[in-house]
């Protein structure tokens, strides 16, 4: 009896899933219908559009260096710029401390290191640490060469600017006048004074008694003008106030020696014997690297009342005819003194003396 009973209950499931599918599936044909038949519209919009609202795409980010590789990189940096400060530190103290012959001394073992051998009878072990010591000091040797051949290429250019272009910057006196004394004088502030002006421009005017004292003077020493001027300052000043070539040469500044910024005469560099050299000057103990040879006199400077030059004269003929055996030992003994005038008054005292020597002679006759 329970069978029929069952089979009518599941027909009748049967029956309402049948009907629930059905009516679901008429919805879907509807709706997917009614969306076919009426889409909706979308404003068309150009490409170019779209590019000029898009931002720039944003550049990729570089890949970052892992912080081992960091480090190394800063101890390569670091280790390159200690290395190269404390080389270029030891250059300048060799440079300042030494000069180039103590330097090539002092590193003749480190140049020679890079070139140690072991003995023929050495082992194996032995040879191939000295090639290891030799490679390890061929860097530092050849460092220690460009430097000092950098030092002696600096050195000639500079010499070549700072030194007398000669070493002997006069010829050879004849052997007749081997006993004659050298007579040195400054240019500027000495025999001439050069002025300028905007309406006038350059103006040389000729020390008052200078073609007197040159003329005179001429006839007991050997008379060189010497300064720091270039040629073409120097020689047409001298042509013009040399008229009857009192002056034997003249030297200009590539004859003079260049230290701390200023050009000095070298009195050495003459080719003349020192105990017989006098130097007349303006600023003669300022300019020259002698001063046991200087006569230092007021400078010039356009005084048309100035007898400087006419009164050093009688001193000058004095040591021109007389000859003394050093001169440096002569003007020793002015020293701090107005030559002209102290020459004067020894000279009266000398005459006064002797007019004494004189008068009690006589009076010992009696």
């Amino acid at each position: 009896m329970l069978k029929p009973l069952t089979l009518r209950i599941m027909y009748a499931i049967a029956r309402s899933r049948l009907r629930i599918s059905s009516l679901i599936s008429r919805k879907n044909r509807r709706f997917s219908s009614s969306v076919i038949a009426d889409p909706p519209k979308e404003p068309i919009i150009s490409s170019s559009n779209l590019l000029k609202d898009q931002p720039p795409p944003s550049p990729l980010p570089e890949p970052s260096a892992t912080g081992a590789e960091k480090n190394s990189w800063n101890f390569l940096k670091y280790s390159l710029g200690a290395a190269f400060t404390g080389g270029v530190a030891t250059a300048g103290y060799a440079t300042y401390a030494y000069t180039l012959d103590e330097v090539e001394e002092k590193t003749k073992a480190l140049r020679a290191s890079a070139n140690y051998t072991a003995g023929d009878n050495a082992s194996g072990v032995d040879k191939f640490q000295a090639l290891l010591y030799s490679s390890a000091m061929t860097v530092p040797a050849k460092l220690v060469e460009l430097y000092l051949d950098l030092r002696r290429l600096t050195e000639e250019q500079v010499r070549g600017f700072s030194e007398p272009i000669s070493d002997k910057l006069l010829p050879d006196l004849h052997p007749l006048e081997q006993h004659v004394f050298t007579l040195v004088l400054d240019l500027s502030e000495t025999l001439v004074y050069s002025d300028w002006t905007r309406e006038r421009g350059w103006r040389t005017f000729k020390r008052p008694g200078v073609e007197a004292f040159l003329e005179h003077l001429a006839q007991f020493y050997e008379i060189i003008v010497y300064s720091d001027q270039q040629n073409m300052y120097v020689d047409p000043i001298i042509d013009r106030l040399d008229s009857k070539q009192s002056i034997r040469y003249r030297l200009s500044r590539g004859a003079t020696r260049y230290v701390g910024g200023k050009h000095y005469r070298d009195l050495s560099k003459l080719n003349r014997d020192p105990s017989r050299i006098i130097y007349v000057s303006g600023n003669a103990l300022e300019s020259s690297l002698q001063p046991e040879n200087c006569v230092e006199i007021k400078p010039w400077k356009g005084d048309v009342e100035d007898t400087t030059l006419l009164d050093l004269i009688p001193f000058l003929e004095y040591v021109g005819k007389n000859r003394p055996a050093d001169i440096r030992t002569v003007l020793a003994s002015y020293q701090g003194r107005d030559i002209a005038k102290e020459f004067i008054e020894r000279s009266k005292e000398h005459h006064r003396r002797m007019q004494e020597q004189k008068q009690h002679g006589r009076l010992w006759r009696r």
